[in-house]
């Protein structure tokens, strides 16, 4: 009934007989995990894992990875059919390892080459520059320092920082202008004392 397509990369036997050793290696692959697995294989196709079958793979009387390596050579041995129900049990189950598993990350390399590239290049996009923590803390500190002369400096010398605001808040969307203008203007009524 399932076949390999000729045009399909990899049979789903095939592969998982190639991720066999990296979900036996897998620490995720926890117990309950491959109990969900074999139960909804057991529940959904029985054809393909009988009850006795399933009571013998969720038995804890066996380390997980043990019962793990017992049912990859199971399935791999029932056909196509199992293996692929098996993949799209993990799919659903635990789609993290699904999507970490050897030949999902080889059909992705070939589907899209530019995918292993753009990944190492995608996190050194988004580094806006160089300067480090230091640079952003000063430039803050000078901005606060700005602002504190400006709303509690007593003498009108002071106040020359007006303009220098007042041209700061043009780079500001119109809304944030207007608030940022009329908080400065009342500012200024405060200190005249109307």
């Amino acid at each position: 009934m399932w076949s390999c397509d000729p045009g399909d990369a990899d049979c789903y036997h095939e592969q998982l007989q190639r991720d066999a050793h990296f979900l036996c290696s897998e620490p995720r692959m926890d117990t309950q995990l491959v109990d969900r697995l074999v139960l909804q294989l057991n529940r959904i196709y029985p054809q393909i894992l009988s009850d006795k079958e399933a009571h013998k793979f969720r038995s804890l009387s066996m380390p997980t990875k043990v019962r793990l390596t017992e049912l990859l050579k199971h399935l791999h041995g029932k056909g196509e059919e199992a293996c692929h129900e098996f993949y799209r049990g993990l799919h659903i189950h635990a789609e993290d390892i699904y999507w970490s598993l050897p030949t999902r990350v080889r059909q992705r390399e070939m589907a899209d080459p530019k995918w292993t590239k753009n990944a190492a290049v995608n996190p050194e996009r988004f580094v806006l520059n160089d300067r480090g923590p230091m640079f952003f803390l000063s430039c803050f500190s000078f901005v606060f320092g700005v602002a504190m002369l400006y709303y509690y400096g007593e003498s009108e010398t002071l106040r020359c920082t007006c303009p220098l605001l007042h041209c700061s808040a043009a780079r500001l969307s119109k809304g944030a202008k207007d608030v940022f203008i009329t908080s400065s203007e009342v500012g200024k009524l405060k200190k005249i004392g109307c």
